[in-house]
């Protein structure tokens, strides 16, 4: 029986690797679809998969998570094209404008915080946010609401009993209880709309598993480790070349004494490539499964407790229904 994989975000970075990896080990028995919000980059990476795989099945949905009418549209056309998903990858995700501390980076590249500095840019990196065309903060919309929508927009094909179906969402290291706040879950007031969003999604998973494990749905995270994507070189779009040049070899020095260093995309997909052949049932909720490569270059998954409780993922929870409820009502008015 075809296993039906969607992937947001899947047009670069980890999300295109994950597609690499995914029809590399079974081409026949997967129906992969990549949701994108660029359908030109989109085009690119179906042609890519396809060269390398020319019978893979690999369709394309435009959809930008940070768009409110565009989640539901794109979920409407799912719901046409499939009668259940069995994977749903929660990748898309923006780290937009980044403020990058010159002064803190050469302090820490001296220091005892190298490898926390690279791994989760604590200490160099802050954050301007944008706001979307539905009044929603962008990085919240985009990284953690949108696929939130898209979740409860999908639930016809996502709960099965007796076949169960697995959200995989895409986290980070950088994710930190100190950056959330409940009483402000679109980080309106803070500097760390990044940190907040993954954050916020750890919880969320939690509480999506407490919500649909009964109607067989499971919920789990992973986190893709310190690698170099678009994102990664966004945050330092003023460097120049050379600078890039002597700082490739010493992320590679520093695998050597730190497994988070993943460092190549294909790597980074390590944990959601493991997530894949597991059963759903088996999962701990409450741990975020880790893509590490060894020094020697060898790739595994580690499962690590994460800083949550059920109590704020509840809380969380009817926030986000509470908002769900107020941009659907908002959405009706602007359509009349």
């Amino acid at each position: 029986m075809n296993k039906v994989v969607l992937v947001t975000g899947a047009n670069s970075g980890i999300g295109l690797a994950l597609c690499e990896r995914l029809l590399s080990q079974d081409t026949e028995g997967l129906q992969l679809c990549l949701a994108c919000r660029n359908m030109g980059r989109a085009q690119a990476a179906r042609s890519a998969l396809l060269t390398s795989h020319p019978t893979a099945q690999v369709a394309l949905l435009q959809m930008d998570t940070s768009s409110i009418s565009s989640v539901i549209s794109a979920a409407q056309e799912i719901k046409l094209r499939y009668n259940r998903l069995d994977y749903l990858y929660l990748n898309a995700g923006i780290m937009p404008n980044p403020q990058f501390d010159l002064k803190g980076f050469f302090k820490g590249l001296f220091s005892s915080k190298i490898i926390t500095m690279f791994a989760t840019g604590e200490g160099i990196l802050t954050q301007k946010d944008g706001v979307t065309s539905d009044g929603l903060r962008e990085i919240f919309a985009t990284n953690l609401f949108g696929h939130f929508l898209l979740i409860r927009e999908l639930e016809p094909v996502l709960c099965h009993e007796g076949r169960p179906s697995q959200l995989i969402w895409t986290s980070s290291s950088n994710a930190h209880r100190s950056a959330f706040n409940l009483e402000d879950i679109q980080h309106q007031r803070g500097t760390q709309p990044y940190s907040s969003s993954k954050y916020a999604s750890d919880l969320l998973s939690l509480a999506l598993n407490t919500h649909y494990n009964k109607q067989g749905l499971y919920s789990s995270v992973i986190c893709p480790g310190f690698v170099m994507t678009s994102l990664t070189y966004g945050i330092l779009p003023s460097f120049p070349a050379f600078l890039w040049t002597l700082l490739i070899p010493l992320f590679w020095l520093i695998r050597i004494f730190t497994n988070t260093f993943t460092l190549t995309p294909y790597n980074g997909a390590e944990a959601l490539v493991w997530l894949f052949k597991q059963k759903p049932e088996s999962l701990d909720p409450t741990v975020k499964y880790q893509s590490l490569t060894s020094g020697l270059g060898n790739n595994y998954t580690q499962a690590r407790k994460m800083d949550i409780d059920l109590e704020t993922s509840k809380a969380l929870y009817e926030k986000l229904l509470q908002l769900e409820s107020e941009v659907r009502k908002k959405l009706k008015r602007k359509v009349k």
